[in-house]
């Protein structure tokens, strides 16, 4: 059985530690923003540095490297210099909201895509975790992260515009679900390129038009940066005609 010692008790760092716990690993205990660090790695096989990411750098160098102990962070966009000066270090980012620490637990052990680099640590964790892994080069990390954000936080974001303007002709963000969840199962099934559908892939100017006129002034920036996406992957989902000999 692996010892464990989690640096930031929140969301991701409690999600980790409830998954792991099921598997057989021994949570030893989780450190804040007001303990002592110097001795974080002392004792256990593995510390992880659950914290925002503009500090993991700073908890890192506060920890005085053990040899026997591998430094995991959970960042995204982070390469493997932000655990400088520990020796084994790795990185374990999943590519999965975790609200808390229940639901968290149980999205890490339901066959989740995560990102590594560094010590093999990091890629048996995630496999025992039944996950797909991927590894992710420090060259690439903040790419890599920008697409996940882009996945998740800008479609929620995208979602609360909905609702805004939903609500605007009487309705509200139920009504619409159904239509977003369709759309992501046609992207899993035929891809982006075919799974586009409406004015955009059309062409039609003048429905893009109206909507614009019927937006408030503070919601068309938004629609007109997804019309942009969505005219961009249109015009790339046109095939080419073969030119003439």
């Amino acid at each position: 059985m692996q010892s464990i010692r989690i640096i930031g008790p929140g969301r991701a760092g409690t999600s980790l530690a409830a998954a792991l716990s099921a598997l057989g690993w021994d949570v030893v205990g989780f450190l804040g923003r007001h303990d002592e660090l110097t001795d974080a790695s002392f004792g256990v096989d593995v510390l992880v540095i659950a914290t925002p990411d503009d500090v993991v750098a700073r908890v890192a160098a506060s920890v005085a490297p053990r040899p026997e102990t591998t430094v995991i962070h959970l960042s995204g966009s982070l390469g493997l210099d932000a655990l400088a000066p520990h020796r084994r270090r790795a990185a374990l980012h999943p590519l999965v909201p975790l609200p808390n620490a229940v639901v968290g637990a149980n999205r890490l052990a339901s066959g989740v895509t995560f990102a590594v680099s560094g010590d093999p640590l990091a890629r048996r964790i995630a496999l025992s975790l039944g996950g797909r892994v991927v590894e992710v080069a420090d060259a690439d990390r903040a790419t890599y992260h920008a697409a996940a954000c882009i996945a998740a936080n800008h479609v929620v974001a995208l979602l609360g515009q909905v609702e805004r303007v939903a609500a605007a002709a009487g309705l509200d963000l139920e009504a619409f679900l159904p239509l977003t969840r369709a759309a992501v199962d046609d992207v899993a099934a035929l891809g982006p390129r075919q799974a586009l559908t409406g004015p955009a892939r059309r062409g039609d100017w003048d429905t893009l038009s109206r909507h614009l006129d019927a937006l408030p002034a503070r919601e068309r920036p938004g629609y007109q940066a997804g019309a942009a996406l969505a005219t961009q992957l249109a015009e790339a989902a046109v095939p080419v005609a073969p030119a003439a000999v």
